[in-house]
This record gives C-alpha cells, sequence and structure tokens, in this order.
C-alpha cells in the first residue's frame, strides 16, 4: 500500500501545469537577452536594448524603408519611425536617399549598428556554449529541435516585439 501512495505522490510532484510551459519558456528568453545586453553593455554598447536587435534585424544588409521596417515588426510606420530616430540617435543606423525613388528615404545600419550586431551573435554562440555544458550538447539540441519543429516552417517572426508590445 506504501508503494502505492508513494507512485501517486511522485506522479503529483512531477507532474507540472499547463501554464508553467510559456514562464518557463519566457524565463528561458529572458535570461538569453538579459545575459546578452549585459555582455553588450561591457563590450560598449550600454544603451541597446532587446528592440533595437529586433529593429536592426528589420533593416538588414540591404536597408528599409520605414514602411517596411514597420511592417516587418508588425507596428505602424509611425512607430517604426520612431525607432529608427532613436537608432539614429544612437549611432545604430541612418538615413539615406533611395537611389531608386528621390522621394523615399532608406534606413541603413551603420558601422556601430554592424558592430552591435556581429557581437550580438558572438555573445549568442558563448551563451549557447554554456546551455550545452550546463545541459549537454545532446539534450540541448533535442530541446531547439523539439522547438523548431513546434515553432513550424515560419520559425521566428521579427513582429515579435510589436506581438509583445500590442
Amino acid at each position: 500500500m506504501d508503494n502505492v501512495v508513494d507512485q501517486n505522490v511522485n506522479q503529483v510532484v512531477d507532474q507540472r501545469n499547463g501554464f508553467e510551459l510559456p514562464l518557463l519558456l519566457f524565463a528561458g528568453f529572458r535570461t538569453i537577452i538579459d545575459e546578452l545586453h549585459a555582455e553588450l553593455a561591457r563590450q560598449g554598447h550600454p544603451e541597446a536594448r532587446p528592440a533595437h536587435g529586433f529593429a536592426l534585424q528589420a533593416i538588414g544588409p540591404d536597408g528599409a524603408t520605414a514602411s517596411e521596417i514597420g511592417r516587418r515588426l508588425g507596428v505602424s510606420k509611425q512607430a517604426a519611425g520612431k525607432t529608427v530616430d532613436r537608432l539614429e540617435a544612437l549611432g545604430y543606423a541612418e538615413r539615406a536617399d533611395d537611389p531608386g525613388d528621390a522621394r523615399r528615404k532608406v534606413v541603413r545600419l551603420t558601422p556601430r549598428g554592424l558592430d552591435m550586431l556581429a557581437r550580438s551573435a558572438e555573445v549568442f554562440e558563448q551563451i549557447r556554449g554554456r546551455w550545452a555544458a550546463a545541459l549537454g550538447e545532446q539534450q540541448l539540441r533535442e530541446l531547439e529541435d523539439g522547438l523548431a519543429r513546434l515553432a513550424g516552417p515560419s520559425g521566428f517572426r521579427l513582429d515579435a516585439a510589436g506581438w509583445f508590445g500590442g
């Protein structure tokens, strides 16, 4: 009888509630992002914020208009313009004339913006390495593969920043 009670207690203790999964996923995300930004601050980018990374990715290597950035981030053209204003003030992006249309401005990454993206990529690799050391490479790869399967073929969308704020 004690064995049956022990099994039932262990089942209850081992069971997780459904609401814990998104909290754990978010906690993992937040842990990575907080560590990234602490390291970026040490490496000369103390003003960098998570939304800046999304915006720099939305601008991309070829540049983009405020409308394109807004669509990619899932925010209005005006909100994208304010983000670009902030990125310009921080030296991460600049507006330039569009060679194909004199009425438009294209936002381009500056060397400082490219530096932040390159440093971010390096720090992400270091963080992943620490997670692999803590969990084991195989377990981390299984976690990544499972999340990729569940996220579907579209994977990560840049409009996450707009989704969080919406």
